[in-house]
C-alpha cells in the first residue's frame, strides 16, 4: 500500500536516499513496510454498528373522523401563511433572521463542524514536530572525561523531523469520526427544532396580542354601556322614580368592569414584550411592526395534518434523539478499543554534525550527517483493575438511555400532536357555544334596559344581564383566540416551520465578519446552508482511512 500522507512520503524518500549508500538497512525497510501494510490491511472495528431504533407507531390519528381534520400529505414549510395575515408573515420572517437563540443554535453547528475537523485530523499522524538547534559548547578542563588531545570547544548543529502515528487498528478514531458526524447532524437537527419552536412562539405571541386587543376593546365598550346605565339610574333617582340602591348598583357594576382593563393591558404589554425578544428587539420596538386591524387571525375550515408516519420523519427533535443515540453507540467502540493493544509507527529523520570552527557548519550538508530512526511499537494497558471494562459498561448504559429517550421522544411527539388536535377541535366547538351565549347576553341587556326604563323590572335585572354580557363576550373572544393557538400548537407538534423557502444564513453576515477578524475560519465560514435531509453517520467500517482534512 502506497503511503498517502505527505509526511510518510517524505520519510520514504529520505530513507531511500540513505539506503542507496546503506544497503544492509534495506532489510529493515522491507520489514517496516510489511508492518505498515499489515497494520493498515488488518484494521478492524470494535463496538456495535448503530441501527435505526424500533419504537411504537400509530396508524392514524384518533380524531381522523372530524371533517376539520384531513389526514393527507401536506406541506408545512410556511404553515403560518394559512392565516392570510401579512403582519404575522412579516414578524415570522424577521424572527428567523434576527432571533438570538436561533443564532446560538447556528453557532453550535459551526462549533460541531470545527470539532469534526479535529477528529478527522486524528486519523493522520498524531504527533509531528520539526525543529533544529545550533549550540556552542566547551568542555571543562576539570571534567573527568577531559582529554588534552581533544578540542575543548566546538559547535553542534542539528535539524530534523519527528512523527508518530497510532494505527487505527481497532477503529477507535473511525468510531470517533462516526460520533463527530452524529454530533454534527444532531446540532443541525437542534437548529431545525429551534426554527419550529420559534415560528410557533412568534405566532402564539402575536395571537395573544390580537386577543388581548379585542378583549380590551370589548371591555371598553361595556364600560360605555354601563356608564349609560348609571346615567339612567341617576336620572331616575334624581326624579324620585327609584331609590339610591339602583345608583350604587350601577356604580359597583361599572367599577368591576373597569377593573378588568388594567389586567388586560398588562397581558397585552407582556405579550408585546415577548414578541420583541423573539424578534431580537428590546421591549417596545415591536409596536411599530403591529400594523393593520387588530383582529384575531381566523383558522381555515379544514386543516391537513398528514399521517403519523410523516410525523417521525419531519420532527427535528425525533431525529435529534436518534442522532444522540448514534453518538453514544459510536462511543462504545471508542471505549472498547482501550481493552486492546494499540499499535503505532514512529520515526525521526534529520541531520546532525559538529564543527570545531566557529564559522563553519562542518559536514552538516553532507549525506553522512543523515540520521534517522523508524519502526513500529505497541502499548497495552493490562493492569487497569476493571476500569476499562467498566468504562465500556458505563458507555453501553449511556447508549441504552438514549435509545429509551428516543422511544420516549416519539411517544411525546404523538401525545403533543393528539393534544393539539383535540384542543383545536374542541376549542372550535366551545367558541360556537360562547358566540351563541354572547349574542343572547347582548339581547338580554337590550331588553333589560328597555324594561327598566319602562319600570317593568328593577335595576338588578340590568346589572345581572350586563355582568353576563361582559363575561360571555370575554370568553367568546378568548375561545376564538384559543382556536388559533391550538392550531399553531398542532403545526408545531407536526414539526412544521423548519423547511423555509428562503435560503438563510445560519448566522448574520456581520457576525461572520467579526469572527473572521478574530480567527482564521478557512472554509467553515460562511457556513453551508442547511441540508434538505439528515442521514445517520456511516459506520466506522465504512469511514475512509484518511478522510479529507478541513484546513
Amino acid at each position: 500500500m502506497e503511503p498517502t500522507d505527505s509526511s510518510a512520503k517524505s520519510f520514504c524518500w529520505l530513507a531511500d536516499k540513505h539506503l542507496e549508500t546503506h544497503r544492509p538497512a534495506r532489510c529493515s525497510r522491507l520489514v517496516l513496510t510489511a508492518c505498515i501494510a499489515l497494520a493498515i490491511g488488518g484494521c478492524t472495528t470494535v463496538g456495535p454498528d448503530f441501527k435505526h431504533p424500533e419504537t411504537a407507531s400509530m396508524e392514524n390519528w384518533i380524531e381522523r373522523g372530524d371533517s376539520a381534520i384531513k389526514a393527507a400529505p401536506t406541506d408545512l414549510r410556511n404553515w403560518w401563511k394559512v392565516f392570510n395575515d401579512p403582519t404575522l408573515d412579516l414578524l415570522v420572517e424577521k424572527a428567523l433572521d434576527q432571533n438570538l437563540s436561533l443564532q446560538i443554535a447556528g453557532l453550535r453547528i459551526i462549533e460541531a463542524r470545527a470539532q469534526l475537523g479535529i477528529v478527522r485530523g486524528a486519523l493522520y499522524p498524531q504527533t509531528q514536530t520539526a525543529g533544529g538547534s545550533a549550540a556552542k559548547q566547551r568542555i571543562s578542563k576539570n571534567s573527568p572525561n577531559y582529554s588534552p588531545a581533544a578540542k575543548s570547544s566546538f559547535s553542534q548543529y542539528q535539524a530534523g523531523f519527528d512523527a508518530a502515528w497510532e494505527v487505527d487498528f481497532w477503529g477507535r478514531y473511525r468510531r470517533g469520526l462516526e460520533a463527530a458526524d452524529a454530533n454534527m447532524e444532531s446540532s443541525v437537527a437542534a437548529y431545525q427544532q429551534g426554527m419550529v419552536s420559534l415560528t410557533a412562539e412568534v405566532a402564539s405571541a402575536y395571537i395573544d396580542v390580537r386577543t388581548f386587543e379585542e378583549r380590551i376593546k370589548l371591555a371598553e365598550n361595556n364600560v360605555k354601556l354601563q356608564q349609560q346605565s348609571l346615567h339612567i339610574a341617576q336620572v331616575r333617582f334624581d326624579n324620585g322614580a327609584t331609590t339610591e340602591l339602583d345608583v350604587q348598583q350601577a356604580k359597583s357594576n361599572l367599577a368591576g368592569t373597569q377593573a378588568l382593563i388594567p389586567g388586560l393591558v398588562t397581558g397585552l404589554r407582556q405579550a408585546r414584550h415577548s414578541l420583541s425578544i423573539l424578534l431580537g428587539m428590546v421591549p417596545g420596538e415591536v409596536n411599530q411592526q403591529l400594523v393593520g386591524p387588530g383582529v384575531i387571525p381566523v383558522a381555515p375550515a379544514e386543516t391537513a395534518v398528514g399521517i403519523p408516519a410523516e410525523l417521525l420523519r419531519r420532527r427535528p427533535d425525533v431525529r435529534q434523539a436518534e442522532f444522540s443515540a448514534a453518538l453514544e453507540s459510536a462511543r462504545i467502540g471508542i471505549a472498547e478499543a482501550d481493552l486492546y493493544p494499540s499499535f503505532s509507527l514512529f520515526g525521526s529523520i534529520g541531520l546532525q554534525t559538529s564543527s570545531t570552527h566557529d564559522s563553519s557548519l562542518g559536514d552538516f550538508t553532507n549525506s553522512d550527517s543523515l540520521a534517522y530512526s523508524i519502526g513500529p511499537g505497541f502499548n497495552w494497558n493490562i493492569f487497569n483493575y476493571g476500569r476499562l471494562k467498566n468504562s465500556v459498561r458505563a458507555q453501553d448504559a449511556a447508549f441504552q438511555q438514549q435509545l429509551v429517550n428516543y422511544q420516549n421522544t416519539v411517544l411525546q411527539a404523538y401525545q403533543e400532536t393528539e393534544d393539539a388536535i383535540v384542543g383545536f377541535l374542541q376549542s372550535k366547538q366551545a367558541a360556537r357555544y360562547f358566540a351563541e351565549s354572547a349574542k343572547a347576553a347582548q339581547r338580554s341587556v337590550d331588553l333589560a334596559n328597555i324594561q327598566y326604563r319602562e319600570g317593568a323590572v328593577d335595576f338588578q335585572r340590568v346589572v345581572d344581564s350586563e355582568r353576563t354580557l361582559v363575561l360571555q363576550q370575554d370568553k367568546e373572544t378568548e375561545a376564538r383566540g384559543s382556536i388559533v393557538l391550538n392550531l399553531v400548537a398542532t403545526y408545531k407538534a407536526l414539526g412544521g416551520g423548519w423547511e423555509t423557502e428562503k435560503d438563510r444564513q445560519l448566522i448574520p453576515e456581520q457576525m461572520q465578519e467579526t469572527m473572521r477578524e478574530r480567527s482564521d475560519w478557512g472554509n467553515i465560514l460562511p457556513p453551508e446552508k442547511l441540508p434538505d435531509g439528515l442521514e445517520l453517520p456511516a459506520p466506522a467500517k465504512d469511514q475512509p482511512l484518511f478522510p479529507p482534512i478541513d484546513w
